[in-house]
């Protein structure tokens, strides 16, 4: 623990510093941080109340009525009894306050501009990505404007994939290398074998992070494998792993295969329920003592519908 409060305050010091918040006044404006989120809040709601605007920013309730009497002041804003509510308020921009937040909205985009503009759009991806964790992690309510999107796998990405499948299940389950380098082989395989048209793999993405992916690979003239399907746990119950098994199905009936199949342990129940759900049946048990445990290894089976 000391060494991750160690470490993010010191990403803390460095971000403050790089973005300008240590400055009194933000981007060489009149305004300073609170003041200029204020604006961007009027500007985004259009009209809101003192108490929204407290509730939203969770800011202080004395400082932003000093921040109010101010704007009002400069004319930043209009202020009128709400005709619903005769104790609220109604705030809103003026022309004045609209004016001043377009020309500090534009400095804004272009000073993270300059600050991202030298970095290779791997780079800006990576940042992106990183910034959504954070976002997730540290953030009261999970984002929610943003969709799962499946797409075909990029360089890059099946790297992740097997650092990610490896890192999960030693994490939950306490599988060692041994699972790792199965994941590799079967990963390497996919690579090195592809068959257009007959083997494919699906990315689940949302928010430039890669949240779970599935393989499908041929197995013989009518027979195909769903392998490797995983997904992240801060997406689990949200679906994903349904739509990567349909997409699955689909594609494995498009290729003309009249079965799927796939293999898997006993004490995978949220992937077992998924394949269950999906139509699949236990053909047959095996125990073996792999990935550092015994397992009772699971053979499931799918007939697709006749060519």
């Amino acid at each position: 623990m000391e060494n991750a409060v160690a470490a993010v305050r010191r990403f803390n010091r460095n971000y403050t510093k790089r973005i300008g918040l240590l400055d009194e006044h933000l981007l060489k404006s009149r305004f300073g941080l609170t003041e200029a989120r204020i604006l961007y809040e009027l500007a985004a709601r259009k009209v809101t109340t003192a108490s929204d605007l407290i509730s939203g920013l969770g800011i202080d309730p004395g400082h932003l009525s000093r921040i109010i009497k101010e704007f009002a002041k400069s004319d930043y804003i209009t202020r009128e009894r709400s005709a619903n509510d005769g104790r609220q308020i109604n705030i809103a921009l003026s022309k004045k306050g609209e004016a001043a937040f377009r020309s500090l909205d534009r400095s804004s985009a272009e000073a993270v501009k300059r600050l991202i503009g030298g970095l290779a759009p791997d780079d800006r991806e990576r940042l992106i990505g990183a910034m959504s964790v954070i976002e997730e992690l540290l953030g009261k309510e999970p984002r929610s404007d943003e969709p799962v999107i499946l797409r075909p796998p990029r360089v890059g990405d099946f790297g992740w994939i097997i650092h990610r499948q490896a890192a999960l299940y030693g994490e939950e389950y306490g599988w060692n290398e041994e699972f790792e380098a199965l994941v590799a082989d079967i990963t390497a395989r996919f690579i090195k074998e592809f068959k257009a048209g007959r083997d494919c793999c699906w990315v689940a993405e949302k928010g430039a992070r890669i949240r779970g992916a599935v393989f499908i690979v041929e197995e013989d003239a009518e027979t195909a494998k769903l392998r490797l399907l995983y997904v992240e746990p801060d997406m689990r119950g949200r679906g994903v792993g349904r739509r990567l098994v349909n997409e699955a199905l689909a594609f494995a009936r498009r290729a003309g295969y009249r079965r799927l199949t796939l293999w898997t342990n006993d004490n995978l129940t949220a992937a077992r329920r998924l394949y269950e759900r999906a139509g699949f049946r236990l053909v047959s048990e095996e125990q073996h003592e792999s990935f550092g445990h015994k397992l009772t290894g699971q053979y499931w089976e799918l007939l697709l519908s006749p060519r």
